[in-house]
């Protein structure tokens, strides 16, 4: 079955940085764009970062753009995000995140991030 499993969250000061994986499994990876969110307490989930399924066009969030890089390894099933000059309203769960072609919406169990001194 479809799986999305993230890891590389922590605790973290601010100007830190942190990677985020994806392993996917259970599905063809490399044909599907991938998606990275984010969801504060008290917030509603938000779009961080999107990929194509060939690693081209990445898009971000403006409140990250710049310090924050999407990629992936298609031959390694895994999707990353790079965060770098981490600050506290950075801190939430993220969530690798994709849709199948059937228009099924995928979720990782998420991993929490949490910036501060």
């Amino acid at each position: 079955q479809v799986q999305l499993v993230e890891s590389g969250g922590g605790l973290v000061q601010p100007g830190g940085s942190l990677r985020l994986s994806c392993t996917a499994s259970g599905f063809i990876f490399a044909l599907y764009a991938m998606r990275w969110y984010r969801q504060a307490p008290g917030k509603e989930r938000e779009l961080v970062a999107g990929i194509r399924s060939d690693g081209g066009n990445p898009t971000y969030t403006g409140s990250v753009k710049g310090r924050f890089t999407i990629s992936r390894d298609n031959v390694k099933n895994t999707l990353f995000l790079q965060m770098n000059n981490l600050n506290p309203e950075d801190t939430a769960v993220y969530y690798c995140n994709f849709n199948m072609f059937t228009g099924a919406q995928y979720w990782g169990q998420g991993t929490q991030v949490t910036v501060s001194s």
